[in-house]
């Protein structure tokens, strides 16, 4: 029997970037493939050139705003909702769920939410639990939300992990010579020793400051190594970065690090990295750095929380210390740098793993 065509609406704030907006297009992508109608809903940015370019459609509305200016677009989306005949409203952030909730009620579009985030509980972040069904990127945030709304019915949350494309993501992949001659002339401080790589935006739970702290560990020991600290240099950020200087410079290691913007070949970094570092010092819904730099054959070593603490134990237990044990942090590292237990080819969390289970979430729930 031929499957029925479906009319899929997504909800996000904005496209310009972050991981529901990735995991948005990718959810799209897969509704092109597979005949399905996708349309986003968004005030716009950068993505959206992709996601129409990748056969999906595009509709502005300002839903993102936390005020009642974003509330006030409900009508129009439920206008929206009637004439495209859409089965399905995902909503993957808090504002816009509001407003797809507001906006299908009394039609017989369903109503579907994805909880990226640990958000505060409380009434406005509600909202994310309240979906036909909860899509949750990690046990960490379905124990979550269990908790903090325990009136919640247990069969509506649905555990899908986000994954990544092994083909942008090779297993043993190696940056070539003519990149590494490029990387490491534009940053000469990063050359001599083990290049240890930290991932995250320009924000204090980052872990930055670990980071740093944990070079200088390692210098005391005896153990050589330089530091990357990936896409922390942001705009509106300058005070923090140079709070991070200062403080390379007090633990005598100013020399030993980089601190750099977001980048684009974070693959050929990863790649390159003799460790790839998580310790985000506040549990994060998932990290999905933690399964690029494994599906690399890179050793992780982040902090035992959230679903950084989740993946590391599913896939590379070695890498697992306590959150914020500064003592563990440093033997765990040095032992990795000396040997790292092997990694096995990536089976779990891949790209095709997590559209294959929102398509056939999205099936059942429009009968």
């Amino acid at each position: 029997m031929t499957e029925r065509r479906l009319t899929i609406v997504q909800l996000l704030p904005a496209l310009e970037a972050g991981g529901a907006e990735r995991s948005a297009l990718e959810v799209a992508r897969a509704l092109v493939a597979a005949g399905h109608r996708s349309i986003v809903v968004s005030a716009g940015g950068r993505m959206v050139e992709q996601l129409q370019r990748e056969g999906s459609e595009h509709v502005s509305l300002p839903i993102g705003a936390k005020s009642l200016r974003a509330l006030a677009q409900a009508p129009k989306l439920r206008s929206l909702l009637r004439r495209e005949r859409a089965d399905i409203v995902h909503a993957r952030s808090r504002m816009p769920a509001w407003v797809g909730w507001l906006a299908v009620r009394g039609l017989k579009t369903h109503f579907v939410t994805t909880a990226h985030g640990l958000n505060s509980p409380g009434i406005y972040s509600s909202v994310m639990a309240r979906g036909e069904r909860v899509i949750c990127v990690s046990n960490t945030v379905r124990d979550y939300l269990l908790r903090n709304y325990p009136s919640n019915d247990p069969n509506r949350l649905v555990v899908i992990p986000r994954g990544i494309d092994q083909a942008d993501y090779p297993f043993g992949y190696q940056a070539d010579g003519s990149w590494r001659e490029w990387f490491f002339a534009e940053f000469p401080q990063l050359v001599g020793a083990p290049l240890l790589t930290l991932p995250g935006r320009g924000t204090r739970l980052k872990g930055h400051a670990d980071a740093i702290v944990l070079v200088a560990d390692l210098k005391a020991r005896g153990i050589p190594t330089r530091l990357l600290l990936l896409g922390a240099r942001q705009d509106g950020r300058e005070a923090y970065v140079a709070e991070l200087e200062r403080l390379a410079v007090e633990l005598g290691v100013a020399d030993w690090i980089a601190i750099s913007a977001q980048r684009d070949d974070a693959r050929d970094v990863f790649a390159a990295s003799s460790l790839v570092l998580q310790l985000s010092t506040k549990p994060e819904a998932f990290g999905r750095t933690v399964i690029e730099a494994l599906a690399l054959c890179r050793p992780v070593l982040g902090y035992d929380h959230g679903g950084v603490g989740e993946l590391l134990g599913d896939l590379y237990p070695a890498g697992r210390v306590p959150a914020r044990d500064r003592e563990r942090l440093t033997e765990r590292a040095a032992e990795l740098l000396r040997a790292a237990p092997p990694i096995a080819p990536m089976q779990r969390y891949r790209l095709a793993d997590m559209q294959g289970a929102v398509l056939a979430l999205y099936r059942e729930v429009a009968g």
